[in-house]
């Protein structure tokens, strides 16, 4: 054999077939479970294809959708957090409280409430960063505090539970539209928090595909030692992404508050786990360096379709805890697999 012949060999084995590319995408299992669950509910709700019914899906899942798309950059670099569900609620209850005790325009209160989400997240990463304890305790800590914060400043200041009435100050018209209206396309509505999540997702993508950000995301989440040697940031980059948690919390927060007006202190405990639950669906893993913010999406997107499904085939909700666990051992299943596969080709 020639050099020539020898170099085209060589290009050839290197040379990566589209099944391979298919197979190598993080993503994979979590599309084959949702179409799965999509031809399951279409079968057995009969009301489960009408437009109305599909903006209902939408709606639930981009609720989830806003949240799960940063968790699974943060998974990605190999941590998480379990105070995002609360932090959720504290962005709430922050630019309530802040608009109504200082009379101002409730947009300076979002305003603030953004800068303490933000802050809440570079807490999480720099504690996480300067200890070296796992991001269990670190975020847990965080969770338990958030939780006693939120209920004893409401009582606090409030009186009550709950935060008093903001509709009738100046700027809520402008933010409800903002961050809590409803996009009437061919008759159907649709939330508008189905367009901040497609967003967070396209820069999500961007951010991981096409920058050197996404390079340090995975490096960081596949071997930290390793990349911090070749220069990649560690500390920053592990800020970075818990401030993106805070991020997706704040815009979260703001659609409650604006959708009811009042906030609870006490929800959003709980809801991390969905969040996890939906990145890990959509093939994130948790020990890290592995999964695409697409794939949350396809995961909160199940998400969406179990929990409104169940309803629209007039079963008894109770099951949904159940469908949801065995959605989540199958999906990691699968996502094993499906990555075992792609090695084995690589």
């Amino acid at each position: 054999m020639n050099a020539t012949q020898a170099n085209d060999t060589d290009e050839r084995i290197l040379r990566t077939s589209p099944l391979r590319k298919l197979l190598g995408r993080p993503e994979l299992g979590s599309v084959v479970g949702a179409v799965a669950v999509f031809v399951f509910f279409a079968f057995f709700a009969d009301s489960f294809l009408r437009a109305a019914s599909l903006s209902t899906v939408l709606y639930a899942a981009s609720t989830i959708g806003i949240m799960a798309v940063p968790l699974a950059l943060l998974m990605i670099g190999g941590e998480f957090d379990l105070s995002a569900g609360v932090m959720v609620t504290s962005s709430a209850l922050v630019s309530s409280m802040f608009s109504y005790q200082m009379t101002a325009n409730v947009w300076v209160g979002v305003g603030v409430s953004l800068l303490v989400t933000l802050a809440i997240g570079a807490f999480n990463g720099f504690m996480l960063t300067r200890t070296k304890l796992p991001s269990f305790i670190i975020t847990l800590g965080t969770f338990l505090m958030l939780t006693g914060l939120n209920l004893g400043f409401t009582k606090l200041i409030d009186g009550t539970v709950s935060t008093k009435s903001i509709a009738d100050m100046e700027g809520f018209p402008s933010a409800r539209d903002v961050f809590a209206s409803t996009i009437t396309v061919g008759g159907v509505g649709f939330k508008v928090t189905i367009l901040w999540w497609l967003a967070l997702v396209a820069v999500a993508s961007w951010i991981l595909l096409r920058t050197r950000a996404g390079n340090w995301i995975f490096a960081v989440g596949g071997n930290q030692d390793a990349a911090r040697a070749v220069g990649v940031p560690v500390t920053r980059t592990k800020i970075g992404l818990y401030m993106g948690v805070g991020f997706g919390a704040w815009i979260s927060g703001q659609h409650l508050l604006f959708s009811y007006d009042v906030v609870q202190s006490g929800e959003g405990v709980g809801n991390e786990l969905i969040y996890i639950i939906a990145a890990v669906i959509g093939g994130c893993l948790i020990t890290g360096g592995y999964g695409s913010a697409v794939g949350s999406a396809v995961g909160a997107f199940i998400f969406g379709m179990t929990s409104k499904g169940i309803v629209f085939a007039e079963w008894n909700p109770d099951w949904f805890k159940f469908f949801l666990g065995a959605m989540l051992l199958l999906a990691t299943l699968l996502n094993a697999w499906v990555r075992k596969r792609a090695e084995a080709t690589a």
